[in-house]
């Protein structure tokens, strides 16, 4: 999450069971009912790319994918449940959308101001974006062209929630950034390779976009983390709330059997040559792995041993 949310690195990575990790609830409230996905496109997008990240959404609840799913990757982040027992919704959906075509609050992002694009969505005088405290969950991407603060050095995506005293009301949301243009070899590994990785060719991407189908993976992983820890007061490992260890923190990296460090694990090769580890309704994708609480370590849909 906050600032270390996809960080780089090995520190956080577990593919086995591990005594190290200690992921506890906080008691805080977990997304139980219907989650709707209220996405704000900032910058210039091509529809292309749109369709691309609208289907890993809607493939999240999709019942007829083939195997392994996206929808079967959802399952572990269901698994998880609030003081009362409800768990997790299984019932992800795309709610209204937001273009931003203009660069409303220009092309360099802080974290403050982040949230103020998001009060530009909710209160447009046009079409604003529903105001969803409960099962709202709003997904800032932002274009190639834009920067975000930690953008490249320490994150690619991160999430939180709205201040009431900025937007006036407490919102989860996520923000995700196209990262071709500014650092590929950080954020849409591994179909880009970083310079300190010598002599290692990169993946072929599944959707023929090698920023949006990096996104994928950490849009899948801000979502998980969003589920299972809106206020950052549910589940999470460490001391401090302000810089937790989340679900799919402690896979990072992670998309199949075996994998950690640079190795990705037992992935998938479409009959391109594309690489992915799970189908969403049409197209494939590449998502990282989540902390199943249940099994204790990293699991997907395309585990060796499911």
């Amino acid at each position: 999450m906050n600032v270390s949310d996809y960080a780089f690195g090995d520190s956080k990575k577990y593919e086995g069971s591990s005594e190290f990790v200690k992921l506890r609830y906080h008691m805080g409230p977990v997304l139980t009912t219907n989650i709707t996905v209220h996405t704000i496109w900032y910058g210039r997008w091509e529809r292309n790319q749109k369709k691309i990240i609208r289907e890993f959404i809607n493939s999240i609840s999709a019942v007829n994918s083939p195997r392994p799913s996206v929808a079967a990757w959802w399952r572990t982040v269901q698994l998880y449940t609030d003081q009362t027992g409800a768990n997790i919704s299984k019932t992800v959906r795309l709610g209204q959308e937001k273009n931003d075509r203009f660069y409303s609050h220009g092309k360099s992002l802080t974290r403050l101001s982040i949230q103020s694009v998001i009060k530009s969505a909710i209160t447009a005088r046009t079409k604003p974006l529903p105001i969803n405290p409960r099962s709202g969950l709003y997904l800032l991407l932002t274009a190639d062209d834009v920067y975000v603060q930690d953008f490249c050095t320490s994150v690619c995506g991160f999430h939180y929630f709205t201040f009431p005293s900025l937007v006036g009301y407490t919102l989860p949301y996520a923000w995700v950034g196209n990262s071709e243009k500014l650092c590929p070899g950080q954020c849409a590994y591994p179909f880009a390779v970083p310079a300190y990785i010598p002599n290692m060719k990169p993946f072929k991407s599944p959707n023929s976009d090698v920023g949006v189908d990096g996104m994928i993976s950490v849009i899948g992983h801000e979502m998980a983390e969003l589920a299972t820890n809106p206020l950052a007061n549910a589940w999470y490992a460490g001391q401090d709330p302000t810089f937790p260890v989340e679900i799919a923190d402690l896979c990072e990296g992670i998309y199949g059997t075996g994998g950690g460090g640079s190795y990705t694990g037992q992935v998938l090769d479409a009959h391109d040559g594309a690489t992915y580890n799970m189908n969403g309704i049409r197209r494939k994708y590449l998502v990282q792995w989540v902390w199943s609480h249940v099994l204790n370590y990293c699991t997907g849909p395309n585990a060796l041993d499911h």
